[in-house]
């Protein structure tokens, strides 16, 4: 087996409105679909960071990750800054984890209408 190399995997979702249940519905697509599509177990995830859009305030996405097996990962939440023209109610993370996958072979995970910010990655 190959040693195991500390990689950051991106990913990005929206929600439909700013409400706890709609953060945690979009958290909770997008943490499995990371963790799926690059064949990582728990163990293997160092920490995570979220940022949101600054139009998303009712939930903390770090909430929605504890409530699906998060609970002893360190998690961070911060804001995005405040680009004008950029994407409305999107949560974003930089999962940091072990792998044994190349940089180029990581699959970054962008779900919903944040599709469009990287549509040069494959799906």
């Amino acid at each position: 087996m190959t040693t195991p190399f500390l990689r950051g995997l991106r990913g990005a979702t929206t929600c439909e409105r700013d409400t706890p249940e709609h953060i945690a519905d979009a958290v909770h697509e997008l943490l499995p679909a990371m963790m799926a599509r690059n064949e990582l177990d728990h163990d293997d995830v160092v920490s995570v960071l979220f940022t949101t859009s600054t139009d998303l305030t009712s939930a903390f996405p770090a909430t929605a990750a504890r409530s699906i097996g998060f609970g002893d990962v360190p998690l961070l939440c911060a804001s995005e800054i405040a680009v004008p023209g950029s994407m409305t109610r999107c949560i974003r993370v930089l999962m940091h984890v072990y792998t044994s996958r190349a940089r180029e072979e990581m699959r970054h995970v962008y779900l919903r209408d944040a599709a469009s910010l990287r549509d040069d990655l494959p799906g």
